[in-house]
């Protein structure tokens, strides 16, 4: 499926606009509780008035995409921050990244355990380090040199939820049943914003797959594959992350319209509904341009998912069939 949202705007409308995902999966009306749905709808709209709150000020789409995503990393229904899932020993293993466009600079952080809000550490790596990517240990070394970084300890980010997950994937496993299920990975979050001055940021938070070992980093962190943002497109993955890193999923859709001239649209159905499930993997993403443009293809049952377009229409959706406009 790809969901295209054409913009509208003028010529003397300021060309703002912001996209959010909370991930894709497997998620059918028949195992979403109402009380559920009306709660993860109603974070995405408050993560969407965080983010536009920024752009509506003028401010830059960096600022938004943190914005929007450090109110989906306090949630406990999305897969970053306080709804992170648990890794193969039980604990919580982070990550993040931060994209700005127009200036090609990035931050990224990769197994982190005691950063409140991953997508802050991400952004400080861009701004106050003379690197793209900080993993581990290195990564909380850096934090502790950063007092705007809030620590806790790893076990804030449980939750009832996630360890039933972990307990069922656990009993999976010793079944037979393989490491890694297609759609059972969804939750990720991310945000492409467009702000009054043209330019487009990307940001991507994660806490990876249920049952991970081994320190397995997921594409969310690798910019070009979970996340990407370049002066005309901007791009954050969500699914299985080995496929979106080795297809450069995120950067391969930008590509495709500054190289190729695709459209949005084109460009991101390709990418998501044909490399990716040719590959053997699946999931979504979600796709801004410079003109305002949204896509949010999606190969799976359901994509949290959320809008403001260039003229303030805005809506949410979780289904495969919900509309878009």
């Amino acid at each position: 499926m790809t969901a295209y949202v054409e913009s509208d705007a003028t010529p003397d409308t300021p060309r703002t606009a912001l996209v959010i995902h909370g991930g894709a999966g497997v998620i059918e009306r028949t195992a979403l509780s109402p009380e559920d749905e009306r709660e993860i709808r109603a974070t995405l709209g408050r993560a969407l008035d965080a983010g536009n709150a920024v752009l509506a000020k003028g401010g830059p789409a960096v600022d938004a995409v943190e914005a929007a995503i450090v109110v989906m990393e306090e949630s406990p229904h999305f897969n970053a921050g306080k709804g992170a899932v648990f890794n193969a020993r039980g604990g919580h293993e982070l990550d993040a990244a931060v994209m700005e466009g127009h200036t090609r600079r990035a931050g990224a952080v990769a197994g982190v355990t005691t950063v409140r809000n991953p997508v802050k550490l991400a952004r400080a790596v861009m701004e106050h380090s003379p690197h793209v990517m900080l993993a581990g240990a290195g990564a909380e070394t850096f934090a502790d040199s950063r007092p705007e970084i809030e620590r806790v300890e790893n076990s804030w980010f449980d939750t009832p939820r996630r360890r039933q997950q972990l307990e069922d994937a656990q009993a999976r496993e010793k079944k037979g049943a393989a490491l890694v299920e297609k759609g059972k990975y969804f939750g990720t979050v991310g945000a492409v914003a467009l702000d009054a001055q043209g330019h487009i940021a990307a940001a991507t938070s994660t806490g990876g797959m249920t049952n991970k070992r081994w320190g397995r980093v997921g594409d969310s962190p690798v910019i070009g594959a979970g996340t990407w943002a370049d002066e005309g497109c901007g791009v954050s993955g969500t699914g299985w992350g080995e496929f979106y890193i080795r297809n450069a999923v995120a950067h391969d859709i930008c590509a495709r319209v500054a190289y190729r001239g695709d459209a949005l649209a084109d460009a991101a159905h390709e990418v998501i509904n044909v490399i990716v499930p040719r590959a053997g993997g699946d999931g979504g993403a979600i796709a801004l341009d410079r003109k305002g443009n949204i896509a949010m293809p999606f190969n799976t049952s359901g994509m949290y998912r959320a809008w403001v377009r260039p003229d303030g229409t805005r809506g949410t959706a979780i289904f495969r069939d919900e509309k878009e406009r």
